[in-house]
């Protein structure tokens, strides 16, 4: 059975992002603030930002870049972002943003994959990019902020304003990477259709307004921090403040100095909202509303955030596949509880089905159709087609239950993704790395239960015959090579690792054992 949101369809204009989120830039919008730097105070209004945008397009198109090119923006949340970011779709440019965090071996694989043709980076993250720029083959690397031997942003040729001819429902906008259900990160081909789209679905849901201050520090190489707050704030005209990492006496400061009124947040920011002492020496009485995203949040956690701060905790769901948003609880629904995914938001459809037969049933796997739903995988038609059915309907990899009144709760996933503090850990991606190891002959990788990051990966690991091999041996091996919220956790060094006579890694088998383990405490 398909089920449909509830909320009657929205109009989704067939804009680029850039006419969508600034053509329509009213006299009144112009000088109202549009990103201020959290850390330093600056300011830029939505004028000033626009004209940033448009100089930038005519920079990157007078270095060369157009329609067809794929340029990596490797950034963590500074203003400049926001106006790189969107000064290179106004070149016709597609954009793959890198996570910030990323080593250089993950960014030479991302640059490759996506077939990059150069690199936008900042200073502090330089090391990790130069190393995978000179690995990918990529000697275009332009550094925002300015690095000795690199070009900077004030370095870029000047030029016009590029008259850039591109259809929104075909035209690839962002290429973010995701382990999507299963398996090493595919690039997510997103058009701006795509983008226009989930912005128009989630706006009225989310009730942000031009009079919202919006502390931005989830990432924006992430596609809840581009879409929810970066691209759905700016369509609001409200102010954007902007930090380039979660410290939380700053983050309070901020959202002090600034009367921030509309916080998103993923669940380890929740936890500390909750629990840590700071927050009670900070007047956060300007917060109306806290949305949780990027991994589950459990109802007592989102209800003592509301009890402490005295406002409204609401969550939505979705993943990079849509854009990301495909449910909300809307802000003005406080019948609903916290604890759910809330409701389709429009034009969006859903079926559950029960994973074995893809029959209908009243628990089981989501999937998901809209307007906001990716092209596909990049170079990669054998896992477009495994993620979809043959309606055109997205696997999700996540079990829920949807009651009579519309409203989702997920109770499980078949997908094997660890969600560490919201980021994505593709258990394969670590196995692959390890086995790269002479001294390991086989390993898995799950992810463990985590009060504060809500799961960490544990490794068991076989060790090659005749060799000494140490736990420590092995975090510090995976730590060189991997971003820091991929690091193994935890190491167990076993004589096998279960699997099926097919070879399949039976990863039911060790979280039982874990959850045995966990019992007999």
């Amino acid at each position: 059975m398909v089920i449909r949101s509830l909320y009657p369809d929205v109009a989704i204009p067939d804009l680029t992002l850039y006419d969508f989120l600034f053509a329509s830039l009213d006299e009144i919008d112009l000088d109202r603030v549009a990103v201020v730097d959290g850390p330093s105070g600056a300011t830029t209004t939505y004028g000033g930002l626009r004209a940033q945008v448009d100089a930038l397009a005519g920079s990157f198109a007078a270095r060369g870049f157009g329609v067809g090119d794929v340029v990596a923006l490797h950034s963590p949340n500074v203003p400049a972002f926001v106006a790189v970011f969107h000064g290179l779709l106004r070149a016709g440019v597609t954009v793959t943003t890198v996570n910030a965090l990323a080593s250089g071996e993950e960014i030479a694989r991302q640059l490759t994959a996506s077939g990059a043709r150069a690199l936008l980076t900042v200073s502090p993250l330089l090391a990790a990019a130069a190393a995978g720029a000179a690995a990918a083959g990529i000697d275009d690397v332009v550094v925002l902020d300015r690095a000795e031997g690199y070009p900077a942003l004030a370095d870029l040729p000047t030029g016009p304003v590029p008259d850039v001819t591109i259809d929104p429902r075909t035209h690839l906008a962002v290429l973010p990477y995701s382990s999507g259900t299963v398996g090493l990160p595919k690039g997510v081909m997103l058009t701006h259709r795509n983008l226009v789209a989930n912005v128009v679905q989630g706006v009225a849901l989310v009730g942000a307004t031009r009079d919202d201050v919006v502390p931005a520090v989830l990432p924006f190489f992430h596609i809840y921090g581009m879409t929810v707050l970066l691209n759905l704030a700016l369509h609001a005209r409200a102010r954007l403040v902007t930090l380039p990492r979660f410290d939380l006496g700053q983050f309070l400061q901020v959202c002090e100095r600034e009367k921030a009124t509309y916080l998103f947040v993923a669940p380890p920011m929740a936890l500390a909202l909750a629990k840590h002492p700071l927050v009670a020496e900070h007047d956060l009485s300007s917060v109306r509303v806290v949305l949780s995203g990027a991994a589950p949040l459990d109802a007592a956690l989102a209800d003592a955030v509301a009890h402490r701060l005295d406002t409204r905790v609401v969550q939505g769901y979705g993943m990079s596949e849509m854009s990301p948003v495909s449910h909300l609880v809307p802000a003005d629904r406080p019948d609903i509880a916290a604890g759910s995914i809330g409701l389709l938001v429009p034009n969006m459809e859903a079926r559950v089905v029960d994973p074995g037969t893809g029959q209908d049933a009243a628990r089981g796997e989501l999937l998901c159709r809209g307007p906001n739903v990716m092209v596909g995988y990049l170079d990669d038609d054998a896992a477009t087609r495994d993620a979809f059915d043959d309606d055109g309907f997205l696997h999700t990899g996540d079990i829920v239950e949807v009651d009579d009144e519309g409203v989702f709760t997920v109770v499980d996933r078949l997908k094997e993704l660890i969600k560490y503090k919201g980021y994505q850990v593709a258990p394969a991606e670590l196995e692959a790395l390890l086995l790269r190891h002479p001294s390991i002959a086989d390993a898995a990788v799950i992810g463990l239960p985590d009060p504060e990051a809500g799961e960490v990966p544990k490794a068991y690991v076989v060790p090659a015959p005749g060799v000494a091999l140490t736990p420590g041996d092995v975090v510090e091996y995976v730590t060189g090579h991997v971003a820091p919220y991929k690091k193994v956790r935890e190491v167990e060094l076993v004589e096998s690792v279960p699997k099926s006579a097919a070879g399949k890694i039976l990863r039911k088998q060790l979280r039982q054992l874990e959850e045995d383990r966990r019992a007999a405490l």
